[in-house]
């Protein structure tokens, strides 16, 4: 039923969690796993352009880089294909694009972000590709454990 999966992490418990559902469809459909993790830099809009944009925005995608490679090591344990992606902008603008780009066929999101602070000032990521996708969306919820 589905081919092409993308996932969204973002360092977060969750975004963990998503990657790990994302990848046991995988696994049942044969799937291939895309993961993207945007560094959102609607964060940055009210700071001027200097020295301190930089130094977060490199933190941010330091953070990016070593949450693909923990990806990539979780697929290959499972034996499931997959394609890492980093992009900047606005996460669930950045979403939609890519799931447009890749063809994939279900989109997997954390039911929230890092922090409800992050959630309350820039909106539910979740709730922005449930409502904009156009393919299937599976929002994951914390493990009750």
């Amino acid at each position: 039923m589905f081919s092409e999966i993308l996932v969204a992490v973002d360092g977060s418990k969750i975004g963990k969690r998503a990657l790990e559902v994302a990848i046991e469809e995988a696994r049942l459909w044969k799937a291939r796993v895309h993961v993207i993790y945007v560094v959102e830099t609607g964060l940055f809009s009210s700071l001027p352009m200097d020295s301190t944009w930089e130094i977060m925005y490199s933190m941010l995608e330091k953070e990016g880089q070593e949450t693909l490679s923990h990806a990539k090591e979780q697929a290959a344990a499972k034996g499931v294909r997959l394609e890492t992606y980093i992009r900047q902008g606005h996460a669930g603008n950045e979403i939609i694009k890519a799931s447009q780009e890749l063809g994939a066929d279900l989109i997997v999101v954390g039911s929230h972000g890092k922090s409800e602070v992050d959630r309350l000032l820039l909106g539910s990521v979740s709730s922005f590709v449930v409502g904009n996708s156009s393919v299937a969306v599976l929002v994951v919820r914390p493990s009750r454990t």
